[in-house]
């Protein structure tokens, strides 16, 4: 399972420097000065530079960053429901925006700030993620994770298989497609797996539909056949015997790639990040091609502005700086988030032939994938519910069960939590 981290708005330039970890905030009654606006966000929620150059940008106002390490959700959740030292804007995952959308309350709508004047200037699932079903905007997308494979061209060559990138986004249009190029592989080149993590195809497949497993109404649809094609494209390469014997981590994974005995990967746009971090002699050996049947979304979040915020204005302003093109190309150079607004896409940063991907210039293929993510409706019980089906695919994976009774058990299990907890 993949696991890891993780703008056309107004004029911007600028970066520099770092925040530290305080908890020091505002809040009805807290007594602090008007004049100072403080802004909560986790490690690699935001590039640093740019947090730093909006401290120096905004000579108006005293702008306090803090790094909140922890649970961050936790800590915004708690200080929200005290109301004192709240944040005048505060950041929040993208794995949390659904549960605080049902809360949406204790947020300012920044379409009432002028947010909804730039919403065509996004991509328009990502808007979607972070409004409420009336409309309301809570959370201003930061940066999205748009999926891709990664893989090694040389390895492809080995097996016969194609080695252009053109030519293997042509050959692996689907994932049956892609499957049928691992079994050639796993002949020509014993001892390869094609396929990382048959749990993280699942993920991704669910990524690439309109449903997932709780509907808008609160009904639980995680034993319609949406979720059993998402499973039985999950549990083929195993049965197939392409998928590789389990990574109990990333450690394990990019070892095994680096080898070339996995030379394939799906993953975010960030993902390049953690390959180049943990595969440095690997440079020049991988490439990057569209998703076998599209493009999902793993990762990315959102920034917001808490009712108690004591100047939302201001704040929006702040927001809407730190996240304009040029500071979103400069986030993705620095933190490896990728750009939430496609007038980024053509910026320099992005454009930029990658050494690592052998002079390729994966924007071509990560912009395109950004655009064609499908708007899904998350409910803030989703992570809970899905989690039996991860958990049983492993089973299948690592343990030899049986696929049918692990599927029956998945369902039952996750309509169970679905009932307990309740779909909105």
């Amino acid at each position: 399972m993949e696991l890891s981290r993780r703008r056309l708005l107004q004029a911007a330039l600028l970066s520099a420097g770092s925040a530290a970890l305080a908890a020091c905030g505002s809040g009805s009654g807290s007594g602090a000065d008007a004049k100072e606006l403080t802004l909560w966000y986790w490690g690699g929620g935001l590039s640093d530079k740019v947090v730093a150059d909006a401290v120096k940008h905004f000579t108006q106002t005293k702008l306090k960053p803090s790094l909140i390490g922890g649970d961050f959700k936790q800590k915004l959740v708690t200080t929200l429901t005290g109301r004192r030292f709240v944040p005048d804007i505060t950041g929040i995952k993208g794995e949390d925006i659904s549960s605080l959308l049902v809360q949406a309350n204790r947020f300012t709508d920044l379409n009432t700030l002028g947010a909804d004047k730039l919403a065509s200037q996004f991509v328009t699932w990502k808007w979607k993620q972070g409004s409420t079903k009336d409309g309301k905007l809570i959370g201003f997308p930061i940066d999205i994770g748009p999926t891709a494979m990664f893989y090694r061209p040389d390895v492809f060559a080995k097996g016969g298989l194609p080695e252009k990138p053109e030519d293997v986004a042509a050959a692996m249009s689907t994932w049956d497609d892609y499957y049928a190029a691992g079994q050639k592989l796993k002949t020509a080149v014993p001892g390869t797996f094609m396929v990382q993590d048959p749990t993280g195809i699942f993920q991704f497949v669910i990524g690439q539909g309109s449903k997932r497993f709780i509907d808008e109404s609160g009904k639980f649809i995680g034993d319609q056949d949406h979720v059993r094609r998402a499973w039985d494209l999950s549990v083929k390469p195993i049965q197939m015997g392409i998928a590789a014997p389990y990574a109990a981590n990333d450690r394990d994974l990019f070892a095994v790639a680096a080898k070339g005995t996995v030379p394939s990967i799906m993953g975010a746009a960030w993902r390049a990040l953690d390959m180049k971090a943990n595969m440095p002699d690997n440079e020049g050996k991988w490439r990057v091609v569209a998703m076998p049947s599209g493009p999902a979304n793993y990762g990315g979040s959102f920034l917001a502005i808490p009712k108690e915020s004591r100047n939302p204005q201001l704040a929006f302003q702040v927001i809407t700086w730190l996240l304009s093109p040029e500071n979103q190309a400069r986030g993705f150079t620095d933190a490896a988030l990728f750009p939430s607004s496609p007038a980024a896409y053509s910026l320099p940063a992005l454009i930029a032939p990658d050494p690592f991907f052998g002079g390729q210039k994966t924007i071509e293929v990560f912009g395109d994938a950004a655009q064609k993510i499908p708007v899904q409706y998350e409910s803030p019980i989703d992570a809970a519910v899905s989690a039996p089906f991860i958990n049983e695919l492993l089973n299948v994976w690592t343990k030899g069960k049986n696929a049918d009774s692990a599927w029956s058990d998945a369902v039952s299990k996750a309509k169970e939590i679905a009932d307990r907890q309740g779909g909105n």
